[in-house]
């Protein structure tokens, strides 16, 4: 059995990933780890809040019996996981990433905040600009990406597309937030980690 952390978005906290792993636990998979980011306002640099992910990881992967995890993370979730695999060592120590619409492109959404981690999220930015560079961004590490295309929070929505993703899957649904309960996400998720 292999250790999967759950990694949550702007605003959100552990609690908000309950309906992700309570459908995942009803598709067999046991061992989920929800993690809490502090803060998660988007008023601290992104490659903060990928160390609380790093340090989280790392402990989960010490008690695997394969000494590696899997991480699902969704919207700024995805995007602080995505640091950590490419910049902060997780390449050794993570065996599946899954994206669930994380702006990795940047979100215009993302210009009506003036906070330091939600500027890391505009389009352009030095911060996407230098994860975009990376010549080997995954490894090891299977990349898989879900997204809706009604997605209001993620602008444009195929932001959530990552270069060299194994698989990238859009699925209709109709707000951001309910890609965390949506039974085709669920599956999708499960089939991915299983």
């Amino acid at each position: 059995m292999r250790p999967v952390l759950l990694v949550h978005g702007i605003w959100d906290s552990a609690r908000r990933l309950e309906p992700l792993r309570r459908g995942l636990e009803r598709r067999g998979l046991r061992w989920l780890v929800p993690l809490d980011l502090r803060p998660s306002s988007g008023s601290a640099p992104l490659e903060r809040l990928g160390e609380q992910v790093r340090a989280r990881a790392e402990g989960l992967a010490a008690q695997a019996p394969e000494g590696r995890v899997d991480v699902v993370g969704f919207s700024m979730g995805a995007l602080v996981t995505r640091w950590w695999i490419q910049r902060g060592g997780g390449k050794a120590q993570v065996r599946v990433f899954v994206s669930i619409s994380g702006p990795h492109q940047g979100t215009l959404g993302a210009r009506a905040l003036p906070l330091e981690g939600v500027r890391q999220m505009r389009p352009g930015s030095e911060f996407l600009r230098d994860l975009a560079a990376d010549p080997d961004p995954w490894g090891p590490v299977a990349v898989h990406c879900l997204y809706t295309p009604l997605d209001l929070m993620i602008l444009p929505a195929t932001s959530s597309i990552l270069a060299g993703a194994r698989s990238v899957e859009a699925i209709p649904v109709a707000l951001h937030r309910w890609m965390l309960s949506d039974a085709r996400v669920l599956d999708a998720v499960a089939r991915r980690l299983q």
